[in-house]
Order: structure tokens, then sequence, then C-alpha cells
């Protein structure tokens, strides 16, 4: 029997794959922070590409992750768009329609993350929204997801967020950006459920 493959894309940490390799699925966690080409650990392969580049493997692809760069869209840092100039904003929003493209292509369940941004202005509002102390880690980071194919949001697990905005409090840092940007992993494991009884139930 084939294994199933999930795909997680712009993903560095590899948390949004993290139950989905536990559970036997084949994922491809891509981002131009790994080594080039693929190199994989049990059911886990770091894929080294550039994403306007790179193809989805042959094979079922059960779901489908993205993750595009935030920093030139994200309204958080309207402030500097103006010094950032066009092609930042450009670059970024090509990111986002790469990743539209590829979930369209692959026609998995999927989800597009971003924080509160101007794709709402140039493309549509999210289909969901979500802060991490509601699938049980204790922050606040208002996240954005536009989501399809039969994507499943998963049921809320609220609790108190005694960190409150703690990555908007992190000092500067080499790894400051993707210490931000890493999907929480009550996230994660909520959306892995949610999704994997729906194609349970599918079958």
């Amino acid at each position: 029997m084939t294994q199933p493959i999930m795909i997680s894309c712009f993903d560095h940490t590899g948390n949004m794959a993290q139950p989905w390799a536990e559970a036997g699925f084949l994922c491809y966690c891509v981002d131009m922070q790994h080594a080039p080409g693929e190199t994989r650990t049990g059911n886990i392969v770091k894929v080294g590409a550039n994403m306007l580049d790179w193809l989805p493997p042959r094979g079922e692809i059960a779901f489908a992750s993205f993750f595009p760069p935030c920093t030139d869209v994200a309204v958080s840092g309207a402030r500097w768009f103006r010094d950032k100039g066009l092609g930042k904003l450009i670059g970024a929003l090509q990111l986002f329609k790469r990743s539209v493209d590829l979930a369209e292509l692959i026609g998995a369940p999927y989800l597009i993350e971003n924080p509160v941004s101007k794709v709402s202005s140039y493309w549509r509002k999210p289909d969901n929204s979500f802060d991490p102390c509601a699938y049980g880690d204790p922050y606040t980071k208002k996240t954005c997801l536009w989501t399809g194919n039969g994507f499943v949001m998963p049921p809320k697990r609220r609790v108190e967020p005694t960190e409150g905005s703690k990555m908007h409090l992190m000092p500067p840092s080499e790894e400051r950006a993707n210490l931000r940007s890493a999907t929480p992993m009550g996230f994660a494991r909520a959306v892995f459920e949610a999704n994997a009884v729906a194609m349970e139930v599918a079958a």
C-alpha cells in the first residue's frame, strides 16, 4: 500500500507536519532554509527549495499546508511599507499566490496561514482566524486562514492566555523571525485530529 503524503510549505520547524508524520504519513516540509535537496528523517522529508520552482511529489497527497512569508504584507508592519517599496510587496504576494495555485493543483484539503495582512485587500477575506490560546498554547497572536477542498476547522479548546502577546515581546535575535512564525503545536495537533477523522469518515 502506498504511503499517503502530507506537504507543508514554507515550513522551517516542521511543527504542522509532526502529527501527520507520527500517524504514518510521509511529510514533505519545504523551506529555503533547509539544506538544498531532500533529507529524510523518519517520515519527515526536509526539502531545501524555492517554492516558486518546487513541484509536489507524485502520489496521494492527503493534506497540504502553506505558511508564506508575511513580513512584507502583515498589517502590524504597515508603517514600514513605504520604505520597503513595491518590490517587497510584489514578492510577498507572489509567494502567497504560489500557495493558492499549488493548493488548487493538488486538490487535497488545505490551509494557507498568514497574520492579519494586506492579502485580505488584494484577494479575499480569510475563511477563519484563531489565537494560539484557542488550542491550548497560552498566548495570543491573531492568525488568519484561507482554506479549501474540504478543510475542517478544528473545535476550540481555549486556555487562558497567561503569556500574553509573547511573540511581540521577543528580543531581537537571528532566530526571532523563525520563532515568531512557528506553528503552535496545539493548533497543529488539532488540525490533524479534525482532518484525519474527516478522511476516515469519507473513506
